[in-house]
């Protein structure tokens, strides 16, 4: 009697992050710091922030504090969340989120307060299983715990999951956890001193359906793109 590969069986549910894997928020980003530039200083001072943040401080503070801190007025920070429903899934998002569907429970873990991730999340015509938001979490990733709070939502083990990452920083948290991760590097950041590389890094979420529609045992081979 022949068995089907492990190999060739999706993971049981995967996990994304939001504002930067599923969604263009640098666009966003930019148009409110008045220029790319300035816009990609300003999110490299949130993204410290956040990540160097670990217990939750309110999300809109972070943002505000970052806009000042590379020189922006605060109200940088009020014209981003005047927008926050303008924010635009990247390109192929919701295709594969949709292929993704029949397979996988799909769950959100996000760097976010409750309200704006909530908001975030329902702009994209698809059921999600979970919303983990750092607010609920109580930590900001990448802490383990806004992690395993949506796989214990989930029901499902670190093994059995995948992550979908935005920024390299992630992957400190998904190596402590133990989940396999997808870098989905739009905009070519490197790689966070110190992190883990990803199992895959592209440019695109083209990749992301193969590469879990053979979700067998960890890869030997490097990270590719």
């Amino acid at each position: 009697m022949t068995s089907l590969s492990p190999s060739t069986a999706y993971p049981k549910a995967v996990l994304f992050d939001l504002l930067t894997a599923l969604l263009d928020s640098w666009t966003s980003w930019n148009h409110a710091a008045g220029s790319e530039a300035a816009g990609r200083a300003w999110r490299a001072a949130y993204l410290r922030r956040t990540y160097g943040c670990g217990q939750y401080v309110a999300y809109e503070q972070l943002v505000r504090e970052a806009a000042v801190e590379v020189g922006l007025p605060e109200s940088a920070a009020i014209a981003l969340e005047a927008n926050w429903l303008k924010l635009a899934p990247w390109s192929g998002a919701v295709d594969t989120l949709h292929a993704l569907r029949p397979h996988c429970k799909l769950a959100i873990v996000t760097n976010c307060s409750i309200r704006l991730g909530t908001q975030a999340a329902e702009l994209f015509p698809i059921h999600w299983d979970a919303v983990v938001t750092a607010e609920e979490a109580g930590m900001y990733k990448p802490d383990p715990l806004p992690y395993r709070l949506a796989l214990d939502k989930l029901g499902v083990g670190a093994h059995e999951a995948a992550f979908v990452a935005g920024s390299s920083y992630d992957m400190f948290g998904t190596a402590a956890v133990g989940l396999r991760t997808y870098w989905h590097n739009r905009v070519g950041l490197p790689l966070v001193a110190g992190a883990q590389a990803p199992e895959v890094e592209s440019p695109t979420l083209d990749a992301l359906v193969p590469w879990l529609g053979q979700f067998g045992p960890v890869s030997s081979h490097p990270a590719s793109r």
